[in-house]
């Protein structure tokens, strides 16, 4: 173990040494993984596991933790603050119980404060002239049972007005105590929103909201536009073309356009979507970086600089993308002859051992305007159903010994076995327990389960929505039960 640390700390004095030739949030790109919080691993921690977290955080000098309230079941719902300056920044995450990536990433900034040997200087800096105050998780309910809303059913964030939630009291408080010159509202959106008319996810979405219906620009909301274009900037070395904005129709239940119109410089930053990164791990990251640079750039004022047309000129959110599409693909149906492109969607479907994926056919037809983030031609190739295995089996352990490249040939897609305790497979087949017939018919809303031919020849099997190569035999566990 010694010897496992003084190699990382060798590589991490390097990469410092390395990093005086970039820029700051370069460095921090480099040198990230050693201020990552490695205990939240995924999107799913609950209100416990920070409460251990904040509770290490009071033993030490840099922050300042209290209590702001209790969550309608009685959780805690916690203000922190670190610096001594006279501009005030206020940030608030995971409103929504279900959005907990800048949640993870204020942790990791955390340990970034409370780290006495790197950045010092602009550690220095920003806590000179900043007071930052921090509200992670206000809906901790919501979060525990990974939910949009509040346990009374409330969406906190449309709560602005009436502020019958004690979450949204609890927000409304602190920002009237605080009056914070900057505000940063933090959100997870679909990653199924494509950044302008392209096919990029939209990773990271900023807006600073309107202040009214006819969406003026008063000096509050200019000093929002201009922070965000610094921002853009400086994340467009990272995800160029991943970043948009998100819609800036006035919300007036929303706490962003209420906070902006009150006064306080709010900047919203939506995490969306990366390729490969389902538990947003990267775009966790990112948050660490934006929201370091922007607590640099409040504390130098470096930020006014900065043109608000840049902003202007970052694209909207667009509903371009699917999960996966599969383009020109032959039919036949009524003895008609035609090409379809087919759009999938994957939902995540919650479970007491986690979550599994559930396909859906979205779309069906012309989707030459829209993108796919798994996207595949199969020009050449014809549909045709897949079959059910009508065998019998004794347990799954049978059913797992078969040969899955033999029954792929055979037009094999679902395997009957009507003693199947699970939701899931666990294998590239779907398991039917009834030997009535299940409707995999090529129509929107039902399961994509079918087989793709070339020249008369099986060559892959679609199995909820999840491709299985049969000439590479690369097959993906992602079966349902039925």
């Amino acid at each position: 173990m010694y010897k496992i640390k003084i190699i990382l700390s060798f590589i991490f004095i390097n990469g410092l040494i390395m990093s005086q030739n970039f820029s700051f949030e370069q460095s921090l790109y480099y040198n990230y993984e050693f201020f990552k919080e490695k205990t939240l691993k995924d999107r799913f921690f609950k209100h416990s596991d920070i409460i251990r977290l904040i509770d290490s955080l009071k033993t030490k000098n840099v922050f300042t933790v209290k209590n702001a309230g209790k969550s309608f079941e009685g959780r805690d719902i916690f203000l922190l603050s670190t610096g001594t300056g006279k501009k005030k920044i206020f940030l608030w995450s995971q409103m929504h119980g279900d959005e907990p990536t800048a949640t993870a990433a204020l942790f990791d900034i955390f340990n970034f404060f409370s780290d006495n040997f790197h950045y010092n200087d602009v550690k220095n800096l920003i806590l000179r002239n900043t007071t930052i105050y921090f509200m992670p998780m206000v809906n901790p309910d919501g979060a525990d049972y990974f939910t949009r809303r509040n346990s009374m059913m409330i969406d906190i964030n449309r709560d602005a007005n009436r502020i019958q939630t004690p979450e949204a009291k609890i927000l409304m408080e602190t920002f009237d105590s605080l009056k914070a010159d900057f505000g940063f509202n933090l959100h997870d959106q679909t990653p199924r929103y494509s950044a302008g008319n392209s096919f990029r996810q939209a990773t990271i979405s900023f807006l600073a909201p309107p202040i009214d219906y006819d969406k003026r620009i008063d000096n509050v909301r200019l000093n929002s536009m201009k922070l965000i274009s610094g921002l853009y900037e400086m994340l467009n070395k990272f995800i160029p073309g991943h970043i948009s904005k998100y819609s800036d129709d006035y919300e007036p239940r929303a706490f962003g356009d209420t906070f902006q119109k009150k006064g306080t410089s709010t900047i919203l930053v939506e995490s969306g979507g990366w390729k490969n990164d389902p538990e947003k791990q990267f775009i966790r990251k990112l948050n660490f970086i934006l929201l370091l640079s922007a607590f640099k750039q409040i504390a130098e004022d470096s930020y006014k600089s900065f043109d608000e047309n840049i902003y202007e000129s970052i694209p909207f959110n667009e509903e371009r993308l699917y999960d996966l599409i599969l383009r020109n693909l032959a039919i036949s149906k009524n003895g008609l002859d035609y090409k379809i492109d087919i759009a999938i969607n994957y939902l995540e479907i919650f479970s007491k051992n986690g979550y599994y994926l559930k396909a859906s056919i979205e779309n069906i037809g012309d989707m030459s305007t829209f993108y796919g983030i798994e996207d595949y031609d199969f020009e050449g190739y014809k549909i045709d159903s897949g079959k059910t295995l009508l065998k019998e089996f004794n347990s799954i352990k049978e059913i797992k010994n078969l040969d899955y490249s033999e029954l792929f040939e055979k037009g094999y897609t679902n395997i009957y076995f009507d003693n199947s305790k699970s939701e899931t497979s666990d294998m590239p087949f779907n398991i039917l327990t009834d030997k009535k017939k299940i409707d995999f018919a090529i129509k929107i809303g039902n399961n994509p389960t079918f087989v793709l031919k070339r020249n008369g020849k099986i060559e892959y099997s679609i199995i909820n929505g999840f491709i299985q190569n049969l000439n590479t035999k690369t097959f993906k566990s992602n079966g349902l039960v039925f």
